[in-house]
């Protein structure tokens, strides 16, 4: 097993991603390398959840971290999510991720697993009610498949 030294803790650095020396850390190339040459790790996790930056923020991140994880060659994904409007958000939130997931997977030439959210506080919105009611009606359409034509260079030279 190879083990990559990242440097001290941001745990009171205030910012996330940020060193106390004040040198960046880029959480999606860091994962992108763990998932490459330590996919048994357990400890491959984005974070936006900022401690240090809470009381200045207007609202603080819904989409706390996520956590990739691989097994048996198959790359899943796990959202917690500390609040979502379910009806408006969260099918976008589950199809962002996917999406996430099959293009991580691709980079790291793994086949695709699971996405699985977990909802803190999840609400339905009083104003949403009677659209809710309305989709609820309606017969569900075929899933759809997603069909990723080439391989870009990194995980950053996606476009659409």
């Amino acid at each position: 097993m190879r083990m990559a030294t990242w440097g001290r803790s941001t745990a009171n650095s205030g910012v996330p991603g940020l060193r106390r020396d004040g040198r960046h850390i880029d959480q999606i190339t860091t994962v992108m390398n763990q998932l490459k040459n330590d996919p048994d790790s357990r400890r491959i996790i984005v974070s936006a959840w900022n401690v240090g930056e809470l009381d200045k923020m207007a609202l603080a991140p819904c989409h706390a971290f996520f956590q990739f994880y691989v097994a048996d060659g198959k790359l899943s994904c796990q959202l917690y999510q500390r609040s979502c409007d379910v009806f408006l958000g969260l099918p976008f939130n589950i199809a962002s991720y996917a999406l996430l997931v099959h293009m991580v997977a691709q980079q790291c030439d793994l086949q695709v697993g699971d996405f699985v959210w977990t909802g803190g506080d999840t609400h339905l919105y009083s104003n949403h009610l009677e659209q809710t009611h309305l989709q609820l009606s309606r017969e569900p359409r075929p899933l759809p498949k997603l069909v990723i034509k080439r391989k870009p260079a990194s995980i950053f030279d996606y476009r659409f």
